[in-house]
């Protein structure tokens, strides 16, 4: 019988100081999470689709411990297509990952990294709605509590910093491969901590992460370095078409622009970066057509307006500087349908 976690002594010294967070998640959840990962031998875990740093960073982390505890770990993302974006591919840990069709169909006890929704497990949304537990481990404030247990703390500016709370919760050694998988998911979700979210807590993870050796020059390159020829010529098209009203700027990606370059959706991701650097423009969205003709929206507040409130109107949620949402009508409809909830919150 696996031994209950709390009671492991072999914590090393270098995570003999809890990480500090303000976490305002009741030691009581902590407690019934543990239980609830030493009671099982088989552990489901699952991240939101179309993965970033945070979601796959956080859950690979977390895995390499649960791993390490003799733990059989299953790890996966609901996309159709089932891939790890380039830009992750650095990531260690990848053996664990098995396409959605591997998954089990009702695991005992399924762990849920950074998604907000029900609907944002994707794919895996059946085999979540069979679990007998359900933990969602999250820290958007627009996340709907879908879990048998929820470990949300929308103070956090990353999942990956909940990542690192269970990690040291459950005694894990902070090791290369975690702390890459953790400082990937911090970085991603602070714009390389540019972001208003980035507090003093956030830099003293980083340097925890840091100092098990880590290269941050390496990580920042597969990042933001990094892109093949095709996505220059796919962003010289959306800044083409680029649009200002007022103070918005916005732009989109067909799948025919990318087409034409084979890049695959999963390149998109930093056009919007670019796009809200306008100094004109408090609000940026970009249009991005995914592979079944859908349209994922993103979009970016200067810190006005609330764009997480925009988004959540329209089916979809975030932070109040970055959200997003799924639209399946025309360019032409989407944006009339954006501009309208974003008068109504502004």
């Amino acid at each position: 019988m696996t031994p209950d976690v709390r009671d492991r002594t072999d914590r090393p010294a270098s995570l003999e100081r809890r990480p500090a967070d303000g976490c305002p998640i009741p030691e009581a959840s902590w407690d019934r999470a543990l239980r609830l990962i030493g009671q099982h031998d088989e552990i489901a875990l699952a991240c939101h689709v179309n993965p970033d740093g945070d979601a796959l960073g956080s859950m690979l982390a977390v895995a390499f411990v649960l791993r390490s505890m003799g733990k059989r770990v299953v790890a996966s993302f609901g996309d159709r297509h089932f891939a790890v974006p380039r830009l992750l591919g650095f990531l260690p840990g990848q053996e664990m990952l098995v396409p959605p069709e591997e998954y089990p169909a009702a695991p005992e006890l399924m762990i849920v990294f950074d998604c907000s929704t029900f609907e944002r497990v994707g794919l895996l949304g059946a085999n979540a709605a069979s679990a007998r537990e359900v933990i969602v481990v999250d820290h958007h404030p627009s996340n709907t509590g879908f879990g048998t247990l929820d470990l949300i703390d929308a103070n956090a500016a990353a999942t990956a910093m909940l990542a690192e709370q269970l990690v040291h919760r459950l005694g894990g050694r902070l090791d290369r491969d975690i702390a890459i998988c953790l400082y990937a998911g911090l970085v991603t979700d602070t714009g390389s901590f540019r972001y208003s979210s980035t507090t003093p807590a956030v830099h003293q993870m980083a340097a925890r992460l840091v100092a098990t050796g880590l290269r941050t020059d390496e990580i920042a390159r597969e990042l933001w370095d990094r892109s093949p020829f095709g996505y220059l010529k796919v962003l010289a098209h959306a800044l083409e078409r680029v649009t200002l009203e007022g103070g918005l700027v916005w732009t989109y990606v067909s799948r025919v622009d990318r087409a034409a370059y084979g890049l695959p959706y999963s390149e998109l991701e930093g056009i919007i970066d670019i796009v809200r650097r306008a100094d004109e423009a408090e609000v940026a969205v970009v249009l991005k057509e995914d592979d079944h003709g859908d349209w994922q929206v993103s979009t970016r507040s200067k810190g006005t307006v609330d764009v997480a409130a925009v988004c959540a109107a329209l089916g979809g949620g975030g932070h109040h500087n970055a959200a997003g949402y799924t639209s399946y009508e025309t360019v032409e409809e989407t944006m009339a349908k954006f501009r309208r909830e974003l008068r109504r919150v502004s």
